[in-house]
């Protein structure tokens, strides 16, 4: 684990996600607390927040790895699901997702918490029909959490 990546005051996962380790510590515990607040961000509407906050963690990785790879795609999620509900440019959103699926080729379906099999399920059905973004909620420890304070103050420390 990299000492940049630690946080002792994130808490442990509802189950034993990819990340968790045997010793009962998160491998990147920055990287779970940026996915627990973009994710919860995402669930509530806030896209461009959402994207902040994986967009910002993201530059704590090398290319290639599991952690880039993962955290390059919610930025892409994000940033699609932006296009189009907030512009309405659904070449655009089927562009970045089509883009997320190739970033999380090879991640395993349960990083981090987040139910990573769903999200390539959705943006795989959203190239076609952009309608089943529609009510989605990106599940995270097994429910689809929503916004808090604290996330929107994650994501506006970040400025």
């Amino acid at each position: 684990m990299d000492d940049h990546t630690r946080d002792p005051s994130v808490d442990p996962p509802d189950g034993n996600p990819t990340g968790w380790r045997a010793d009962g510590q998160w491998e990147h515990a920055t990287l779970r607390r940026a996915t627990v607040h973009g994710v919860r961000l995402y669930n509530a509407g806030e896209y461009h927040e959402s994207h902040d906050c994986f967009e910002d963690e993201w530059y704590n990785y090398g290319r290639g790895t599991d952690e880039s790879k993962f955290l390059h795609g919610m930025v892409q999620v994000a940033a699609g699901a932006y296009k189009h509900y907030d512009f309405e440019n659904d070449d655009g959103m089927r562009s970045l997702f089509r883009t997320a699926l190739q970033y999380f080729h090879g991640v395993p379906n349960d990083f981090y918490g987040v139910d990573l099999l769903d999200v390539r399920t959705v943006l795989t059905n959203a190239l076609t029909d952009p309608e089943v973004l529609d009510g989605w909620r990106i599940r995270l420890d097994g429910s689809q959490p929503e916004a808090r304070e604290a996330d929107f103050a994650y994501a506006d420390a970040l400025d």
